[in-house]
């Protein structure tokens, strides 16, 4: 076993942009990380010495007590290689800290929800952290470890949910996906035994329900497009929501992003969240008086076509998705005035562009062309999606069944 630590700093800011140390243990060239709680300034780091630069306030403390830290480690490794010849960068780790690591839930959750917060998956980092509080909020305890969780804790959470929160299934089943990812994290660390997994076919199984997807029809569509006497904001709204239907249910967080340099030579070019591959596709004749619509209010040539993230700081993935949340709200509300108008009953949102693109297409295009405008990744999840629309089989099915 050839083991050895090293004082680093991690390249990770946190909320006041500054970065933490670590002593990170290396076996067989693969690492393992263990924070020390301590955060400085990237300028005040001395990478080539591994030590903190002079012009730090407390560098002379802080170098005694990263020196003190590594040589604890140090001592500990000597100890372990004389012991084992064959153990994991990991496994080290949790040895030399399993004193000081009780690998709580609250511990692995909050690195879960720092990562989410760092790569800027913002609204995953809303919603998960909710649910995580929901669980801390049930058990009464931030020491709860993942060996206290097991099955009957997580039925009476179940039931703690329905009764208490009146979440409904698909909520519940959310909360119980988040509770095994951090199962299976804890796992991985070495701070939960596989053999306790509560989850299972013969344990808790996590089911999805099925969800009623119900989007308008040609004639409910047509209704849309024709009201007149609309209000600005309502025919704002209306051509955001035309928008994407028209581009086969683009996302409102997308719409809402496209700038005038995305739209050339009668094409649109976007990606589909952060990392998607870039989306090319033509734009329909109806589209274009919708972006003509908003010429009148172009700046530059940068300039969003639509106004809500133009005051926006794009740099700053919270405020974006803050500002998302507040234009699509305001334009659910106008779009709940436009069904009214055109005597609609169902609920008209900016979701429901997407569904109405799928229950119109329904048959009519082959699903390998669906799964590219959808950019699902697996043509499963096209075939799936699609079953909330696709009837004409079925229906024919069951007429000729009975019509004798």
């Amino acid at each position: 076993m050839s083991s050895y630590a090293k004082i680093i700093l991690r390249k990770k800011p946190n909320n006041a942009g500054l970065f933490p140390l670590a002593i990170r243990i290396t076996e067989n060239r693969r690492s393992s990380y263990h924070y020390i709680g301590q955060y400085i300034e990237l300028k005040c780091w001395d990478e080539n010495n591994s030590r903190i630069k002079k012009s730090h306030p407390q560098a002379d403390k802080l170098n005694n007590l990263l020196i003190k830290k590594l040589s604890e480690v140090s001592e500990k490794l000597i100890e372990l290689q004389s012991k084992n010849k064959d153990i994991s960068s990991k496994q080290i780790k949790n040895k030399i800290y399993a004193p000081l690591q009780s690998g709580s839930f609250l511990e692995i959750s909050q690195d879960f929800l720092n990562e989410l917060e760092i790569n800027n998956k913002i609204s995953r980092f809303k919603s998960d952290k909710c649910r995580i509080w929901h669980f801390r909020n049930f058990v009464k305890s931030d020491t709860i470890t993942f060996q206290e969780i097991d099955e009957n804790l997580l039925r009476n959470f179940i039931t703690y949910l329905k009764v208490k929160k009146s979440l409904s299934e698909r909520s519940i089943v959310n909360n119980l996906v988040v509770i095994r990812t951090l199962y299976n994290r804890a796992i991985k660390m070495d701070l939960a035994d596989a053999k306790n997994y509560p989850f299972g076919s013969r344990k808790i199984q996590i089911k999805f329900p099925e969800t009623e997807k119900i989007g308008l029809t040609i004639p409910e569509i047509q209704k849309i497009e024709g009201l007149n006497n609309l209000s600005e904001n309502e025919i704002h709204a209306r051509n955001v929501w035309l928008f994407s239907f028209y581009l086969a249910g683009m996302r409102v967080a997308d719409v809402l992003k496209i700038c005038w340099t995305d739209i050339y030579e009668g094409r649109i070019h976007y990606r589909m969240n952060k990392k998607s591959k870039l989306l090319s596709l033509k734009l329909p004749d109806k589209v274009l008086p919708i972006i003509e619509f908003y010429k009148k209010d172009k700046q530059h040539e940068n300039d969003m076509v639509f106004p809500e993230l133009k005051v926006a700081d794009l740099k700053d993935a919270k405020d974006v998705f803050a500002k998302t949340n507040s234009a699509t709200r305001k334009l659910n509300t106008y779009l709940e005035k436009l069904a009214k108008k055109a005597e609609i009953n169902k609920k008209l949102s900016m979701h429901i562009a997407r569904h109405s693109f799928g229950n119109i297409s329904g048959d009519r295009i082959p699903i390998q062309m669906l799964q590219k405008l959808y950019r699902h990744s697996s043509i499963t999840t096209t075939m799936m999606y699609q079953s909330n629309f696709s009837h004409k089989e079925t229906d024919q099915a069951l007429n000729n069944v009975v019509d004798f």
